[in-house]
C-alpha cells in the first residue's frame, strides 16, 4: 500500500504544483478568450440587455474604412517590429564578450526594457516634439524645416515603432544572451578546425544552437506588435485623422472610450486580433517542429 501511495504522488506532485498556474490562466486567459468570441455575436452596450445579431459584427467590419486602416497599420508594425530580432542577436553577439567593462554595456542597453512603456512613449514624444524635440531640430539644422512626425500622416507610424522597437530590442537582446551562454563550446572548436568562421560560423553553427531563444523572442515580438495599444494611447491617441489607430487601440475605442460602449463590435476586433496572432505563432510553430522532427 505504500508503495502504491508513493508512486501516485510522485505522479500527483507535479500536477499539484502546476495546477494553481492553470487555473489562474484557465480563469484570465482561456476563459475571456471564448467569452469574448460568444460576446462577439450580439450587439451590448455593457450595461443593458444583449441582443443576437449573429455575424453582422463581423460583416460590419468588412465595410469599416477605420478597421481596415488600422490593419494595414498593425501589418506594418509586424513588419518592422520584426527588425528586433536581427538586431537584438547581434547586439547579443556583440555584448557576449569578456572585456572590461562589459556588464556597465549591457546593463545600459538592457535599460529600455526595464522602465514603462507609457515612459518610453512620453521620452519619444519629447524627442519628436515641434520647436524643442532633438530629431525635430536635427532635421531643422540640416534640411531648414523641421518635420512634426507625431503631426505628420506620412511619418506617425514609422515613428510610433521606432519607439516600440527602442525596448523590443533590448528584450531579445537579453533573450539571446542567455541564449549564447548555453552554445556548446566544442561544437564552436570544432568548425574553427574545419575553417569556419565569421557568418559561416554564425549561420551554421552558433545560430542552430539559438533555436528556442529565437522561438521566444519571435513570438514575444509578433504578440507586442499585435497589442500595440500603450504607445499609440500615450503618443497618439490614434491621430492624425485615425492614420495611427491600430486593432487593439481601435478595439477600445469601440468598445469602452467615450465614443464606443459597442462591446460586440469591439469583441469582434478582438477576434479579430487574436486570429492573426495565432495564426502567425502556429505557423511558426509548426515551423519549428518540422524542423526539430526531420533532424
Amino acid at each position: 500500500m505504500s508503495a502504491y501511495w508513493k508512486t501516485n504522488q510522485r505522479r500527483l506532485a507535479p500536477w499539484l504544483f502546476l495546477a494553481p498556474g492553470m487555473i489562474m490562466f484557465a480563469v484570465y486567459v482561456i476563459i475571456p478568450i471564448f467569452q469574448s468570441m460568444w460576446l462577439s455575436f450580439y450587439d451590448w452596450d455593457g450595461l443593458g440587455a444583449k441582443t443576437w445579431i449573429g455575424t453582422a459584427n463581423y460583416v460590419e467590419l468588412f465595410d469599416d474604412e477605420a478597421f481596415t486602416k488600422s490593419l494595414k497599420n498593425n501589418v506594418l508594425w509586424l513588419v518592422l517590429f520584426m527588425l528586433a530580432v536581427p538586431i537584438g542577436l547581434f547586439m547579443a553577439i556583440f555584448l557576449n564578450q569578456t572585456v572590461r567593462g562589459i556588464r556597465i554595456y549591457k546593463s545600459l542597453f538592457f535599460f529600455p526594457f526595464v522602465i514603462s512603456q507609457v515612459v518610453v512613449g512620453l521620452i519619444f514624444s519629447w524627442f519628436y516634439a515641434p520647436n524643442f524635440g532633438l530629431l525635430y531640430q536635427v532635421i531643422e539644422f540640416f534640411t531648414g524645416t523641421g518635420i512634426a512626425v507625431l503631426a505628420d500622416e506620412d511619418y506617425v507610424n514609422y515613428g510610433i515603432i521606432a519607439a516600440g522597437l527602442w525596448p523590443q530590442i533590448a528584450y531579445v537582446m537579453i533573450l539571446y544572451l542567455t541564449g549564447l551562454n548555453n552554445v556548446a563550446a566544442d561544437q564552436i572548436e570544432a568548425a574553427r578546425l574545419d575553417g569556419a568562421k565569421g557568418w559561416k560560423m554564425l549561420w551554421y553553427v552558433i545560430i542552430p544552437q539559438l533555436r528556442p531563444a529565437t522561438f521566444i523572442a519571435v513570438v514575444v515580438t509578433v504578440i507586442g506588435a499585435l497589442r500595440s495599444f500603450d504607445l499609440v494611447s500615450v503618443m497618439t491617441t490614434g491621430g492624425p485623422y485615425g492614420s495611427s489607430r491600430v486593432l487593439s487601440y481601435y478595439m477600445y475605442e469601440q468598445a469602452l472610450s467615450e465614443y464606443g460602449y459597442r462591446m460586440g463590435y469591439g469583441a469582434a476586433i478582438a477576434v479579430v486580433l487574436f486570429a492573426i496572432m495565432m495564426i502567425f505563432i502556429s505557423g511558426f510553430i509548426w515551423k519549428m517542429w518540422r524542423d526539430e522532427t526531420e533532424r
